[in-house]
Formats: C-alpha cells, sequence, structure tokens
C-alpha cells in the first residue's frame, strides 16, 4: 500500500512515505504495551493536562495544519481551519469532561449490599480512519482514550499521510507520552495481526461499509471490542411549513460542505409537495452559485474531490443511476478538464428502488431529490435504507419536527439545521451505518473494563 500525498487539485505528487515495517509495528505494539501499564499509576488528571498541550499545538498553529488537509484531500482552506478548531474543541471535551466522566458510579440498589462501577482502561487501540476528515477523525479516538489510559495506534487513508504524520508529530512536540499514539504506515495484512495480538484490545474503524466489514469480521474473529461508524444515505425532510430560505441554506450547505464528501452530508431530500418547486429552484441558484477551483483560492466554494480515482468512482456511479432510470434536474455531467479531481456538482431525480444504484452513498456533490405528498410517504422513503447514520429536518412546527424525528431509523437528527457533530454529544448511526458511539461521555467509556465492585 502506497502512502502518497497527491494534490487533488492539480494532480501533483508532494510526498511519498515509507511503509511501516513488520519489525517497527512489533516496537510499536511493546511501547504502547508500556504506556498501558505506567499509565495505570497515573491519574487521568495528569493526562488532560497534556492532552490540553496537543489542543494548543493545533490552536497555536492552524494555518499550518489546516494547509496540509487542503493539499492531501482538497478541503477548501476556509474548512479546513475549522477543522483544525474542530479537533481542538475535540480534544478540550476530554480535557475538561474526560476525568469526571471515569469517576466511580454506585450502585445501592442490592439489599444489604453497596456496590459501584469503576472505569479502566483495557489496553491498546487501532484506529482505522478515512481522509475526509484527517485530524478530528483521529481526535475523536485519541482523546477519550489517552485520558482512559489506552494507547492508539492509527492507520490513516494512504492518500493523507502527512496529515496522519503532522498529529505524530504534534504529539511528539508537546511531550505527550511515548507508546500513548503512533501512527503506522501500514497495509491491510498488518491491520489483521495488530487486530489478532492481544497487547489490542479495541479497534475502532470510520470508513466505507465494506470496510467495516472486513475489520468488524477480523475483530470478532479475535474477540476484540469494536466500534463501526461507516457509510450514510441521510435525508434533509423539508415540510410545507418550513423557511424555505433556511431549509435552502441548510439543505445546500449540507450536501456541499467537504465537497459532498461527509458521511452524515444531507445526500437524499424529501421535500413535501406544497414547497417542492420553490425549494427546487432555491437548491438550483445555489448550486449554480458554487465556483469550482483551487481550494487554497479563498474565492473558491467548490473544491475538488480527495483524488482521482474518487472522481473517477463517483463518475461512473452517476452514469449507473442514469441508466437505471434517474434523471439530471440541474448540473453537468461531464468531467471538468485537467489533472485534478474537480467534480461538478449535480441535483438528480426519479431514483426508485428498483434503481441499481438506489440505497448506493454517492460520496461528493450530488444530490437526489424526492417529492413526497404525505408525511406517511416521506418515512417511508426515509426509511427505506439500509443505512441509518443521521438526518435534518425542517419545519417551523418544532414540537412536530421532533416527534417526526423520533420515526427516523437513524442514530441522530437534527430540527432546522445541517447535522454537524459537536463533542458534547454522542454520534454514530445504526444498521449498515454501523455501531457504537463517538464523542460525549459515550464515547469515553466504548473501551474501558466497567468493573463492578460489590461489598
Amino acid at each position: 500500500m502506497s502512502y502518497t500525498a497527491i494534490n487533488p487539485f492539480n494532480g501533483e505528487t508532494i510526498r511519498e512515505f515509507p511503509t511501516t515495517s513488520d519489525a517497527e509495528v512489533e516496537q510499536a505494539l511493546e511501547k504502547a504495551d508500556y504506556f498501558y501499564h505506567t499509565a495505570k499509576q497515573q491519574p487521568s488528571t495528569e493526562r488532560a493536562a497534556q492532552l490540553e498541550k496537543l489542543a494548543q499545538e493545533f490552536a497555536a498553529h492552524n494555518e499550518k495544519y489546516a494547509r496540509l488537509l487542503t493539499t492531501n484531500m482538497g478541503k477548501l482552506i476556509t474548512q479546513a481551519r475549522s477543522e483544525v478548531k474542530k479537533n481542538v474543541e475535540f480534544a478540550m471535551y476530554y480535557v475538561k469532561n474526560g476525568p469526571a466522566a471515569l469517576k466511580p458510579i454506585p450502585y445501592n440498589n442490592v439489599p444489604e449490599k453497596k456496590a459501584h462501577v469503576e472505569f479502566s482502561s483495557i489496553g491498546a487501540v487501532l484506529s482505522v480512519e478515512p481522509w475526509n476528515f484527517p485530524y478530528t477523525q483521529i481526535m475523536r479516538v485519541f482523546a477519550p482514550n489517552f485520558i482512559i489510559g489506552n494507547p492508539v495506534l492509527l492507520k490513516h487513508a494512504s492518500i493523507v499521510p502527512e496529515c496522519a504524520q503532522a498529529f505524530e508529530d504534534a504529539c511528539n512536540k508537546v511531550g505527550i507520552p511515548e507508546g500513548a499514539f503512533k501512527n503506522l504506515f501500514i497495509n491491510y495484512n498488518q491491520v489483521n495481526r495488530i487486530i489478532a495480538d492481544p497487547r489490542v484490545q479495541g479497534v475502532a474503524l470510520t470508513g466505507s461499509e465494506n470496510a467495516g466489514r472486513k475489520i468488524a469480521a477480523e475483530a470478532g474473529k479475535n474477540l476484540k471490542k469494536s466500534t463501526m461508524e461507516l457509510g450514510g444515505t441521510d435525508v434533509c425532510i423539508v415540510l410545507n411549513d418550513a423557511d424555505l430560505k433556511a431549509a435552502v441554506d441548510g439543505a445546500v450547505s449540507a450536501r456541499l460542505n467537504n465537497s459532498g464528501q461527509v458521511c452524515t452530508a444531507a445526500k437524499r431530500y424529501i421535500v413535501q409537495s406544497g414547497i417542492y418547486d420553490d425549494f427546487l429552484a432555491g437548491i438550483s441558484t445555489a448550486f449554480a452559485a458554487r465556483k469550482l477551483g483551487d481550494p487554497l483560492d479563498a474565492q473558491t466554494t467548490l473544491g475538488p474531490l480527495s483524488s482521482k480515482s474518487a472522481q473517477k468512482a463517483l463518475h461512473e456511479q452517476v452514469e449507473k443511476v442514469l441508466a437505471g432510470g434517474a434523471q439530471v434536474l440541474w448540473g453537468d455531467t461531464s468531467l471538468p478538464q485537467g489533472p485534478g479531481a474537480l467534480f461538478n456538482p449535480l441535483i438528480i431525480s426519479g431514483m426508485t428502488p428498483e434503481n441499481p444504484m438506489y440505497d448506493t452513498e454517492l460520496f461528493g456533490p450530488v444530490a437526489q431529490i424526492y417529492k413526497a405528498e404525505t408525511e406517511k410517504e416521506i418515512l417511508k422513503i426515509a426509511n427505506n435504507s439500509c443505512y441509518g447514520l443521521g438526518g435534518a429536518i425542517y419545519s417551523q412546527n418544532i414540537a412536530h419536527a421532533k416527534e417526526l424525528a423520533s420515526h427516523i431509523e437513524t442514530g441522530q437528527v437534527a430540527i432546522n439545521q445541517p447535522l454537524t457533530s459537536y463533542p458534547e454529544l454522542p454520534f454514530g448511526g445504526v444498521k449498515n451505518s454501523g455501531y457504537g458511539r463517538e464523542l460525549s461521555e459515550m464515547g469515553i467509556h466504548e473501551f474501558v473494563n466497567a468493573k463492578t465492585i460489590l461489598n
């Protein structure tokens, strides 16, 4: 597996990294195990102070870290700066709340007995992460596990090696203990061997459904706890009583942010008939206003896809969608010329369950739109998916929107706003979107030994 940073806007190779040898993997496991045992003698508050230094490093050098996101995977520089800022927020949440979340919980409902549950580390966690949010995907695993005392071994996506290395370099710079975090440029055979190693007790993956099936199978075979955050076909439901401007602005942002390469992007607009025409006109105008170009240019409002291979894959998917009977309502299906991975945004209609691509995640700036008469029809379309990550509802009747949200089969629903992640809230999905939760106090309890002590 080649770990090479290639600028997706111009196709230029930036840097190639050597692969990690088996001997280096073994060394990383030894150091991780050493950290695991020594951390048991250290209060979690001390690690919180060390994690705060890491947060300060990213905060103090936002532009440095942001630029790597843009040149490695094409994120708009403004959005890259926002990701670095959110990376800091994720870390600081666990700095402030991590030790408290690990305090023992009393259970005194057993007659004539007292008991409590205490939380402790279990061993190394292997983190397998995607390229679309190169820093925050690491931090949402590393921060809680570092507070716990679980070392983290990282296998990052091969197209963002500079970002992966930068995270490790930042850890080393601020004095994160040796063995607590290690970036590994490894192949999937090495991944499987790491999962099988008894020093590793957990696996956290964010990625495709296909990758999730493979990694979950390896974890299960070796009786290792795993969490999976996989793909989504998230819905953006617009009811007749929605604030049109808010719905259009939110829907467009939720589909085109990060060039549409977000697991929780609004991939399926389900719009009630009374507002459908105005909503379609609004999003078409907004899509047309986006300017494709260099993500380092502040005037660009839609950057490239992450790679030429991603561009090719999405183009082939769109061709299959159209061959299956769907139609383009707005946009140009041709690929922009040049060595980069630019992709024209599209709005597609006519996706039926008979279309072979009906329940496929389109990872890019391609929106599907459905017209629905009743809320019963809306829920039928929304829940007719093997995925269940997130969604959004636009309505001026908040109480009713909450009631409708309860019937949507996903791990999270936002009302009158694009769905995004907050460190204070649990994040994760159901069905083929995975299992387990990251962030919040739920995220810190995924890889712990919850030990009951009875007296």
